[in-house]
Formats: structure tokens, C-alpha cells, sequence
């Protein structure tokens, strides 16, 4: 695409004056006149001849599989032309869509025939950010035509929830399971699984002795387990209007995926298999379990296209279809969340379909708001009838926390800050105590 610059436009601008002051004093030579805006288009015509094509100018992108929310990360961008002619400074810009930042032009000159740029994204929400094309442009020596190019992407970006603490918080549960030099720590009474006799010694759970084999060698025998493993973990992303709701400047949903993250990267280093589904009004999502690291890396895409819907949760649907989808007994963590006990009751009849085959964790996050309402000093009557409300709503939500833990949910109503260790807290226990 061949445009005329501002600088060119200025140019014939300058003309009008004097081709005005031509035509009045001399009206016979009148066509005088045209000869500074000839003059001007043919010093364009020029500079065009003098530009460097763009069929000389190859492109090269290369963008980020994946980012991390609050992490700028970079398309890098390599430009090549052939020589022969004067090396022009390149400016590009990206053509993109999503919750982003407005994208920021960079300009370099071609040294030796060659070109690198870097030009920036900066998510602002976590989902997907879609690279449409990519423009360039370059003027003529003069500065009076330039040329301009777009080049088709096409390209998807999955944005995620920053992960770079989640490998730190992992670590404080690994840390006894570390390996220092040839002496190996062994997890003993950590699950359910036999795993051999020892003898016993002061201090070990005398409900682990085997009086059978004790009596049979006449010294106390206790038993020694180990850990199991290959157990389904099944991640549900409730993604309806009321995870919509910020707390502490992030909306329920992404708090939520954070700890899922953590969750799943230590259940998928322990050796069980993770998976994922995600639902509103209806079943949108389900990644299927899967074992083993490299599996992290789909899940994080998986999180990744959990949009944020403005429709209510229809969890008779959801957890009817994901239970027809478990083959096998799994761990179940539903994030989501409820108002009153009205909007919960259908919610309670499917998770207690859902406890007859699986272990459920039910995890819902606390609005510090409603701690904050109720504990406000009572100065005027607004106050006062703030915070008869928000106890009201409390109470609502101790109800139906009770009655989904006398169905054998695990319930987890933390406050965003401890969602992570809590859930982790809790995972680990089930383990321990060979649930599942």
C-alpha cells in the first residue's frame, strides 16, 4: 500500500500560496501555477521509485504459546532484506483483540539487511488474546512516500494467572520428600497402601500394630505404608456471574484457577492423573485426566480458555454431565459459589448424587465485605441496617455450608489469601487418610 507522508502534504501545501500569487498577477500564464505541485509530485515520485519494495522485505514472527497475567511478554519480530537498496527505518504494529493493553509501535533501521524488533503485549485479563496481523511501514530517502504492508498472524495467546510463586509454595510440601546425596527420606504412615513390617518403636501409632505377626515373633510388629497413587483429580471451574465478583482486586474465578494451578502441579507430581471442566448455564468445558508434568502445560491452556459468563450456573446440568463423564471414583473439587440457601438447594440435590461415587471438595471463597459490614460500629442507623443485612446473608451461608457437610462434602469457605494452603491442607488429608 503506497500513502504520501504528512511531510508530502505539507510540500503541496507550501504551493498554494504562490501558485494563488501566479494566477492573480499573471492571469495569461496562468498554467505557471501548476509548476510547484508538478515539481512536488514528481520529488514524490522519486523518493517512490528510490523505496525499497515490499516483496524484498521477508518476516518472521515469533510469538509466546503462552503468558502470564501481570508479565509483559514479547512478539519477536525479524525482518531481512535483500540488498541493493538503502536500508529504511522500519516501524511495526500489532493488530490484535482481546482484553489487552493498546498495543505500542516499535521502529528500528535494517543493519546489514537485518532487523530485530520486540514489540510488547501486556495482558490485563486473564483468557486469550487473539495477534490478527502485524503493519510495517518504511518511507523513501526523502521522507515523502512511504510504503506499508500488513502481514496476516492469526495467532492465539493463552493468558493464564501468574504461576511464579506457585513452584515456592510447592516446595514448603516437598521439602521432606527432598533427596540428599544416596540417603533417600522415605514417607512412611502417608497413605493406605501396605507396604512392609518394621518393628516398633516408641512414638508410632499403636493402631498400626499387627498383633498376629508381633505374637508370631515375639517383638511388636507395626505396619508401614506408603502412598498412593493414580487417583483422579477433577478440577470444576464454576465460570457464572457470581465468580464475576472481585475480592481483593481479582475476580473469584481467577483466585480460584490460582489455586487450582497449585493444586494440580502437586497432584500431578504425587502421580495422580488431572483433569478439568468448566460450566455456566452449560457444560462448555472438560479437559480429560491425565498423568504425568508434561500435562500441566495443557491445563494451564485449559484454564486459560475459561471465559467469564454473565449467565447463572445451571449445576443440575453440570454435575449430571461430568458425573456421566467419571468412570472412576475421583476427587472432585467444584469452585464455585451461592447466595442464599433458595439459589443452593438445587445445588445440594446434585452433590449428593455426586457423594455416592466421588470425593467431593465443595470450596467457595468469604466476602471479607460481609465480615466487614457486620463488625462496623453502629454510628448511624445505616450502619446498623448494613449490618442486621449482611448477618443475615451469614448466617444463609452457614446453613448451606452445614447441610453440604453433613452430605460428606469436604467444605472450604476461606478467605481469598488462604485458598491455596487450605485446599492443599485438605487434599493432603484425603490422601493421608485413603479416601479415595
Amino acid at each position: 500500500m503506497i500513502r504520501p507522508t504528512p511531510r508530502a502534504a505539507g510540500c503541496l501545501a507550501l504551493t498554494i500560496a504562490p501558485a494563488l500569487l501566479i494566477v492573480a498577477a499573471f492571469e495569461r500564464y496562468w498554467f505557471a501555477a501548476l509548476y510547484p505541485p508538478a515539481a512536488v509530485l514528481g520529488l514524490m515520485l522519486a523518493d517512490l521509485l528510490m523505496i525499497m519494495p515490499g516483496r524484498r522485505l521477508k518476516v518472521g514472527v515469533e510469538a509466546p504459546g503462552l503468558m502470564y497475567l501481570g508479565r509483559p511478554a514479547g512478539l519477536q519480530v525479524s525482518l531481512s532484506a535483500e540488498p541493493g537498496f538503502r536500508p529504511p527505518a522500519v516501524e511495526a504494529l500489532l493488530e490484535q483483540e482481546g482484553q489487552a493493553e493498546p498495543p505500542e509501535a516499535r521502529r528500528g533501521t535494517l543493519t546489514d539487511g537485518r532487523l530485530e524488533l520486540s514489540l510488547p503485549v501486556r495482558p490485563l485479563r486473564r483468557g486469550q488474546i487473539l495477534l490478527k496481523a502485524l503493519w510495517l511501514r518504511w518511507r523513501g530517502p526523502w521522507g515523502l512516500t512511504e510504503l506499508r504492508r500488513r502481514e496476516e498472524l492469526a495467532l492465539k495467546i493463552d493468558v493464564v494467572p501468574d504461576i511464579k510463586g506457585l513452584h515456592e509454595e510447592a516446595l514448603k510440601f516437598f521439602a521432606g520428600e527432598a533427596i540428599y546425596g544416596l540417603k533417600i527420606q522415605r514417607l512412611r504412615g502417608e497413605g493406605a497402601e501396605f507396604d512392609a513390617l518394621a518393628e516398633y518403636a516408641p512414638g508410632q501409632d499403636l493402631r498400626h500394630l499387627d498383633w498376629k505377626h508381633s505374637a508370631r515373633h515375639r517383638r511388636l510388629l507395626v505396619k508401614e505404608f506408603r502412598q498412593e497413587r493414580n487417583h483422579q483429580v477433577l478440577l470444576g471451574f464454576d465460570t457464572g456471574h457470581l465468580m464475576l465478583e472481585p475480592v481483593e482486586g481479582l475476580p473469584k474465578l481467577d483466585h480460584a484457577i490460582r489455586a487450582g494451578l497449585l493444586l494440580g502441579w502437586i497432584s500431578l507430581y504425587r502421580g495422580d492423573l488431572l483433569g478439568g471442566c468448566g460450566f455456566d448455564v452449560s457444560f462448555r468445558h472438560y479437559l480429560q485426566p491425565a498423568r504425568g508434568l508434561p500435562h500441566f502445560t495443557r491445563f494451564q491452556r485449559f484454564a486459560a480458555a475459561l471465559d467469564y459468563q454473565t449467565e447463572e450456573s445451571n449445576f443440575t446440568l453440570a454435575l449430571a454431565e461430568l458425573g456421566a463423564r467419571l468412570r472412576r471414583r475421583t476427587l472432585v473439587v467444584l469452585f464455585t459459589e451461592f447466595v442464599d440457601s433458595i439459589s443452593a438447594e438445587l445445588l445440594i440435590e446434585s452433590l449428593q448424587l455426586m457423594t455416592r461415587r466421588h470425593v467431593v471438595i465443595f470450596v467457595t471463597l468469604r466476602d471479607p465485605l460481609l465480615a466487614g459490614l457486620t463488625g462496623a460500629a453502629p454510628e448511624d442507623f445505616s450502619r446498623v441496617a448494613g449490618a442486621v443485612i449482611a448477618d443475615d446473608f451469614l448466617r444463609e451461608r452457614s446453613i448451606v455450608l452445614e447441610r453440604v457437610a453433613r452430605l460428606g462434602v469436604h467444605c472450604l469457605d476461606v478467605p481469598a489469601r488462604g485458598l491455596s494452603s487450605a485446599l492443599l491442607n485438605r487434599y493432603l488429608m484425603i490422601k493421608q487418610r485413603g479416601l479415595l
